[in-house]
């Protein structure tokens, strides 16, 4: 058997209605050279299993099947496990309710980067549709968007600063950093429950800069329900101002510890004890209580203070004075 060129991830759970289209779309690619789809089901409770049996069966030797015995309660553990998995000297990434658009995606993604070894990784452009598969034109819904609004090299320091990624995780191809361990990338699952693509894209970018590509090559299927067990669905019932704050303290802990911390570090680590400062002085409960305290901690103590002697009272006072002084001039 040829030398696997590429492993796509892909992952599901429940996706019985979309996932024969997301992988037809996977399958149906072509290339010039020998890739694998490496399917990791975390334990559907719909059909979604027999589906990828039948689908599979028409492409014999290019998907392997990963069934979990037990759902692991974390999707992040059920996306590293996948990639652990994975053979090729690149990698691509797809969710099984998205899908991508162009069969020569994998080829033209492929290709860039073999004749770009400056870039770690390339994206592209994708359309948001609905659960039906119609593209959403509502321009609100749109404005989600905006977060991968770029174009050309995207750095490490525009990670940090610009408010925008390089990609949706269904643009990604990258080259496959796994093997040989350079960092710890068991933060992929220890750092959250569901988000993923924001950390695969740190990794990334701590060794080496992505390119956008213009070209619209996927589509990201946007639902929003009280019912949907899909990230944007299940994000409506979360407090995602804290699960923001822990997921930046977590992984400025990690990224410390593998390439160390800059001047930004400390911008941020403030900005989120400020933010829960004020939710605390908005609502002073036990929960809040603790946010203040935890982001207190690390992000003031260690990042902001230099593990100079300080006290949470104190330095929240300083910050309260130091907004009412702003405010008033």
């Amino acid at each position: 058997m040829d030398e696997i060129k590429l492993s796509v991830i892909f992952i599901t759970y429940n996706h019985e209605k979309y996932v024969e289209k997301a992988l037809r779309s996977v399958c149906e690619q072509e290339t010039e050279f020998p890739f694998e789809v490496v399917v990791g089901e975390d334990c559907s409770t719909d059909s979604t299993r027999e589906i990828l049996r039948r689908v599979a069966d028409e492409y014999p030797g290019r998907v392997r099947l990963l069934f979990r015995e037990k759902n692991f309660g974390r999707p992040t553990l059920n996306v590293y496990n996948t990639t652990m998995e994975c053979r090729g000297e690149y990698l691509a990434y797809l969710e099984g309710d998205d899908y991508w658009t162009d069969k020569h995606k994998l080829q033209k993604q492929v290709t860039f980067l073999e004749e770009h070894p400056e870039y770690i990784a390339c994206t592209h452009g994708c359309m948001m549709v609905d659960e039906n598969s119609d593209e959403i034109r509502d321009e609100n819904t749109l404005k989600v968007g905006d977060l991968y609004k770029w174009s050309g090299r995207f750095t490490y320091d525009d990670y940090k600063h610009s408010g925008k990624w390089p990609g949706h995780y269904a643009t990604v191809v990258s080259r496959n950093i796994y093997p040989g361990g350079k960092y710890d990338y068991t933060i992929l699952y220890r750092a959250h429950d569901f988000v993923d693509d924001a950390i695969i894209l740190l990794f990334l970018l701590i060794q080496g800069d992505i390119y956008r590509m213009d070209e619209c090559m996927s589509a990201w299927r946007y639902v929003r329900k009280d019912t949907g067990t899909n990230w944007n669905s299940l994000a409506m019932k979360r407090d995602l101002i804290k699960d923001d704050c822990y997921l930046n303290t977590t992984m400025t802990k990690w990224v410390e510890e593998a390439v160390g911390l800059t001047d930004h570090a400390a911008i941020r680590c403030k900005k989120d004890f400020l933010t829960a400062l004020n939710m605390f002085l908005h609502k002073p409960d036990h929960e809040n209580r603790k946010f203040v305290k935890d982001m207190f901690d690390y992000n003031i103590r260690h990042v902001v203070m230099g593990d100079r002697k300080t006290n949470i009272f104190v330095y929240s006072v300083k910050c309260v004075v130091e907004k009412l002084l702003h405010t008033g001039s």
